[in-house]
């Protein structure tokens, strides 16, 4: 088990990063973060209403189950949104640069972080 210093250290390590966070997307509220490529306290608030869209929309499309990761896509960037499994309410959020991250690996890291995560 793993705390949010320890998580987000790991996050920060991942090839590419440029910065990162662990948000409490009920409330928009960061609860940590790593780096300063990205202003994350406004990304925790933004991609806050992205997670809720994508379960609001998951409903009313009757898909049941949970969200693995949001990945998108920008010209010199990467944002990964990953939702805890653990932790009702939260997500992981990764930023990369595009030119020096691999983003199979850093969804691979990324999901081994969030599975360590203890209960919040």
């Amino acid at each position: 088990m793993s705390s949010i210093d320890d998580t987000l250290r790991g996050m920060i390590d991942i090839q590419g990063c440029l910065g990162c966070a662990i948000v409490d997307y009920t409330s928009g509220m960061l609860l940590g973060s790593l780096g300063a490529g990205v202003d994350l306290e406004l990304a925790a608030a933004g991609n806050s209403e992205v997670v809720k869209a994508k379960l609001k929309t998951m409903d009313s499309l009757g898909i049941s189950g949970s969200i693995e990761d949001i990945l998108i896509t920008l010209q010199d960037q990467l944002h990964i949104i990953r939702p805890s499994t653990s932790n009702e309410g939260l997500f992981l959020y990764l930023a990369l640069d595009k030119k020096n991250a691999n983003l199979a690996l850093a969804r691979r890291n990324l999901n081994d972080l969030e599975s360590k995560l203890k209960r919040v």
